[in-house]
């Protein structure tokens, strides 16, 4: 997974695969419970919440995009820091701004395409895999930020406006996942892959939010009600196998 491509020069984000989304459905559940962590359990709110995650977020991001070379620890450190920041995001937007989810959901979604339409006018491409340059490095951790952060509000919005049950909201939005992996295999159905990329990626957020919602929440509200902080340490210690298989397998630091 860590080769040298295009002049000589190292991919700084992880190959897609199997391993990445495996572990951005963890990153996303450890960002929920983190995320819900930090504003209730313990009463931080969701500005002060936001104010520490995206400050931990920015050290991250500074770190990873000054590295020579691909770290799997500090890209997915970073990836887990956005999941975390975009819970945040969307939480401070919706309830603290009172703006509610359809519409802090339509702020985030031109946010992205803002961020896509730029890259690609910029770069006349929307490549995900390799990147080895800062400009688009930089745009595509905007993405992942504006990403995670809709999937936050769409997720939200399947189980407090729709009254879908966690279970269901995960259904829901594995059902939107089938299909892009559906649509990624099917080789006469021309659909750009980018495309279907971020299509994934934004709704494996809500996917791995309504997760971390059915660990957390008490028994009456659908949920195995672990509390956040045994949630997230469930959640890590499970994202820290993952991650090390996926190291082993593929030979990476």
């Amino acid at each position: 997974m860590d080769k040298i491509i295009e002049n000589g020069a190292i991919s700084k984000v992880a190959e897609i695969g199997i391993f990445f989304w495996i572990l951005k459905i963890l990153a996303t559940t450890l960002g929920e419970t983190t995320g819900d962590m930090l504003a209730h359990t313990l009463n931080m709110g969701y500005t002060v919440g936001l104010l520490l995650t995206g400050a931990i977020l920015l050290a991250l991001l500074v770190f990873q995009i000054r590295a020579e070379k691909f770290h799997s620890v500090l890209f997915w450190a970073a990836i887990i820091g956005t999941t975390t920041v975009g819970t945040e995001i969307s939480d401070f937007m919706d309830r603290t701004l009172g703006l509610g989810y359809i519409y802090g959901s339509l702020i985030l979604l031109a946010g992205l395409l803002g961020t896509l339409a730029f890259w690609h006018s910029k770069e006349k491409n929307l490549k995900v895999y390799p990147i080895t340059r800062t400009g688009p490095e930089i745009m595509f951790w905007v993405a992942v930020l504006f990403s995670n952060s809709l999937g936050t509000a769409f997720g939200d919005y399947l189980t407090d406006n729709l009254e879908l049950s966690y279970i269901q909201g995960a259904f829901v939005t594995s059902c939107v996942i089938g299909v892009v992996i559906l649509l990624h295999y099917i080789s006469h159905v021309k659909i750009n892959q980018v495309i279907l990329f971020w299509v994934a990626f934004v709704f494996t957020r809500p996917f791995g939010a309504t997760f971390g919602d059915y660990l957390t929440k008490p028994l009456d509200h659908g949920g195995l009600d672990l509390g956040t902080i045994n949630a997230s340490v469930v959640t890590v210690l499970v994202f820290t196998a993952v991650l090390y298989i996926s190291r082993r397998t593929y030979h990476l630091e």
